[in-house]
């Protein structure tokens, strides 16, 4: 009998098998720390073979350049070691010490750990965009070697490079599982080219941000959004081009898709269009919105270091043309002065920083921004405090154009409902965006029964969703996207609703949805005389009940031939 031929795969490895490869690595450390510390060391070294694996990349496609133009290899060193013609693709210069060939080659000894972290000092060293921002506790006292070893050998088993893009099923909503099957590789067949490693790492990083958040319960959504309330934010807003601004940035989740939505829409060569501002005033998490914003090409000021935005704000004067944010809910240990002069519209409470959160991202708007914010669902009615005087402010200065009412359960990390506030800096008719004329009213959406349940507990928004809600807005702004589609808007009851000013301050400037848009109109289509349907129901029932009795006949007479 022959030897059994082991298969071979055919082409190189799906985004899928890539990620069954890599959270074993995650698995590898789970059991020696937590869940904080586990995300720090795996990133950390995903980024490290990333970079390493782009380098190689680049490296060999210069050598075949340079081959190409007929120079003999003996001279090709001379073009292999000069920086420029990495830096000018975007990709980090990695020195010999932290190439992945060096470090798996010295895996297994005893000094793993002091090896990893002299890597990263050297990537930071020749990189200064990287500045400060790897981490370096690979050689730790509570750190055991031998298991970061086998990671750094599983490690190795990955490559960023020749991925094919997994094709998504037809079922799959966008952003369910991370987003692991997200805008760049929906409608790429399996067997289409090969993807560069930045593509790949920047869906595995996504995706590894969204498992640890789930993993750290509510400490995760001090770095993660959800993948689907931040896409909704970025199409309501629509960034084409300008000054992106999130006052606290998290993971950096916003800028990524902001940049997304504008090779989406316009193209690779306008991934440029925009430049991001960001403040994170957790160490941690600063360093990891830095190696995202990294891994994605984004060239962004995230401020020298990481700093409480209330206390110092490390962008005093920008005015951005978008805000994206997801500030925490209910914050009541913050830096408050009272004479801040952010506090325009009212000093916000000693024990509650939402309404510090909303007029500082006012503040910052310049005079045609727009800005979207995640809020817990109390800041659209609360009036304790001194909320809902400032709430009535912002009203009457005509700064909300639009209020959202989320769906339950978008957000693993906390069961506190949430909403979306829109503000408009200028709800007139802006410049050449041609805009229609909105002053004076707010738009109202309820979408409270939408999204789609993935789990037991965890609902997201599906692509269909998303584009009912901002072709709502955007139908009601006047946008060209929406003028192009031929779309106008109307009131629908239920779910949208136009409110005056003044019918806002009739409700006490309340801004909870479900106050304006009412009730949905009922399906009257299929109705019936209410003395037919109980007549057809009670028969219905009857016929269950023969049924049911039939099968209890049925299974006593089978129990009763086992007792024989």
């Amino acid at each position: 009998m022959p030897p059994r031929r082991k298969s071979a795969q055919a082409g190189p490895p799906t985004m899928a098998q890539l990620r069954e490869t890599l959270w074993k690595t995650a698995d590898k450390l789970r059991g020696s720390m937590d869940a904080a510390q586990y995300k720090d060391f795996v990133l950390g070294l995903i980024f490290l073979k990333y970079v390493s694996d782009a380098f190689a990349e680049r490296r060999e496609q210069i050598r075949q350049d340079v081959l190409a133009d007929g120079i003999d290899e003996s001279r090709a060193e001379e073009f292999l070691d000069d920086v420029d013609e990495y830096a000018g693709q975007g990709v980090f210069w990695v020195p010999g010490q932290a190439r992945w060939e060096h470090i798996a080659a010295n895996a297994r000894s005893a000094g793993i750990g002091e090896l990893l972290n002299a890597a990263m000092d050297a990537v930071m060293k020749t990189n200064p965009a990287l500045t400060g921002v790897l981490p370096r506790i690979f050689n730790g006292e509570g750190v055991d070697q031998h298991r970061l070893g086998e990671l750094v050998d599983l490690l190795g088993d990955a490559r960023f490079t020749g991925h094919r893009a997994t094709e998504r099923p037809a079922s799959t909503p966008t952003g369910e599982d991370g987003a692991l099957f997200g805008e760049s590789a929906a409608g790429v067949p399996t067997e289409a080219a090969t993807r560069p490693a930045r593509d790949v790492l920047g869906e595995v990083y996504e995706y590894f941000l969204e498992r640890f958040a789930r993993t750290e319960g509510r400490r995760g959504g001090e770095f993660y959004t959800p993948a689907s309330v931040v896409r909704l934010l970025v199409e309501m807003l629509e960034p084409y081009e300008g000054r992106v601004y999130d006052p606290c940035c998290g993971s950096g989740g916003m800028f990524v898709q902001a940049e997304k939505f504008v090779v989406a829409h316009r193209g690779l060569t306008h991934s440029g269009d925009i430049a991001v501002y960001g403040q994170e005033s957790n160490e941690r998490t600063w360093r990891l919105a830095k190696m995202n914003l990294a891994i994605h090409g984004i060239t962004g000021d995230l401020s020298a270091r990481w700093d409480d935005t209330f206390r110092n704000d490390r962008h005093p004067d920008l005015r951005a043309d978008f805000i994206l944010a997801n500030p925490p809910f209910n914050m009541s240990d913050w830096a408050r002065t009272v004479d801040d002069q952010r506090w325009r519209y009212g000093t916000p409470p000693t024990g509650n920083a939402n309404f510090a959160w909303l007029q500082h991202i006012i503040a910052k708007l310049g005079s045609r921004g727009t800005a979207g914010v995640v809020m817990a669902n109390g800041s659209m009615s609360s009036k304790q405090s001194g909320e809902g005087e400032i709430r009535a402010a912002l009203v009457e200065a005509d700064l909300v154009a639009c209020m959202i009412a989320l769906p339950p359960q978008l957000f693993r990390t906390t069961q506190i409902p949430a909403c979306l506030w829109f503000f408009a800096k200028d709800k007139g008719q802006p410049g050449a965006r041609r805009l229609a004329g909105r002053r004076g009213e707010t738009l109202f959406i309820d979408a409270r029964n939408m999204g789609t349940m993935i789990d037991r507990t965890e609902r997201i928004l599906t692509d269909g969703d998303l584009e009912k809600i901002t072709g709502t807005y955007r139908a009601w702004r006047g946008a060209k996207s929406a003028r192009d589609k031929g779309l106008a808007y109307e009131n629908i009851p239920g779910f949208c609703y136009s409110a005056s000013t003044e019918e806002i301050r009739t409700h006490d400037h309340v801004l909870t949805p479900g106050r304006y848009v009412g009730a949905a109109e009922a399906d009257i289509s299929n109705d019936e005389p209410v003395a037919e349907k109980i007549e057809r129901l009670a028969k219905e029932l009857f016929i269950h009940f023969e049924e049911s009795a039939r099968l209890e006949k049925e299974v006593r007479s089978q129990l009763e031939r086992l007792d024989a």
